[in-house]
């Protein structure tokens, strides 16, 4: 009882710093910030109080070393950045083929669209990217890819986790491409950004109990009547 308040109070925590940090980018404010490294830890801490996999709690902090690097800013800590996330990615991968269903005939229609969409958007990408940016961007969106193609195997939350991820990244490459965008660029990115993760999280979580669970006898016990 005692783990399921603490569960409900990390994760209320989680929701109340993410709508801060969301209206603090709105309104321009210095507690952005300040708010964002706390973010990752606190889902973390909840994956862990409602007994989820240590390694779903590392893929989440993992993302928050990410966080943390691209707010530093430069070429290189960037990459640094990038290299985090992608190995939160590796965890999740590994995540969904441990507890997500077999791949079947749906899995592999669903690779050649995603297959499709890391092609059309790093050709699109391509000629407006910095030469030392494009192999890492492209590299980096392939295993992203993959990550949300691996997501669609465990439960619809973590489907559409990997699907926002994408979206979210996504909108990051266009703004190193210097595209036009959207009014409060890092609202619509941190926006899509905790909404992944958040879903992520909720999917996998509801997967591994669910693969985990001991499998039924395949007798049933008979009980007799007096």
């Amino acid at each position: 009882m005692t783990g399921g308040r603490t569960a409900r109070a990390l994760r209320a925590a989680f929701l109340a710093v993410a709508v801060t940090h969301l209206c603090a980018l709105l309104a321009g404010s210095g507690v952005a910030p300040l708010t964002k490294p706390a973010l990752m830890p606190l889902l973390a801490a909840s994956v862990l109080a409602r007994g989820g996999p240590r390694l779903l709690a590392v893929a989440l902090l993992f993302g928050c070393g990410g966080d943390t690097l691209l707010g530093v800013g430069g070429d290189t800590v960037f990459l640094l950045g990038m290299a985090s996330f992608a190995a939160g990615h590796v965890c999740y991968l590994a995540l969904c083929a441990r507890h997500g269903s077999a791949p079947g005939r749906r899995t592999y229609a669903l690779a050649g669209a995603y297959a499709a969409a890391w092609l059309g958007t790093v050709a699109l990408l391509w000629p407006d990217l910095e030469a030392r940016l494009r192999i890492p961007v492209a590299l980096y969106s392939l295993l992203l890819t993959a990550m949300a193609l691996g997501a669609t195997r465990a439960r619809v939350p973590a489907a559409a986790g990997g699907l926002l991820f994408l979206l979210s990244d996504t909108l990051i490459a266009t703004g190193l491409a210097d595209w036009p965008q959207a009014p409060v660029p890092q609202f619509w990115v941190m926006l899509t950004y905790l909404g992944a993760q958040y879903l992520l999280a909720e999917g996998l979580l509801r997967a591994v109990p669910a693969s985990a669970a001991p499998k039924a006898p395949a007798y049933r016990e008979i009980r007799t009547t007096s």
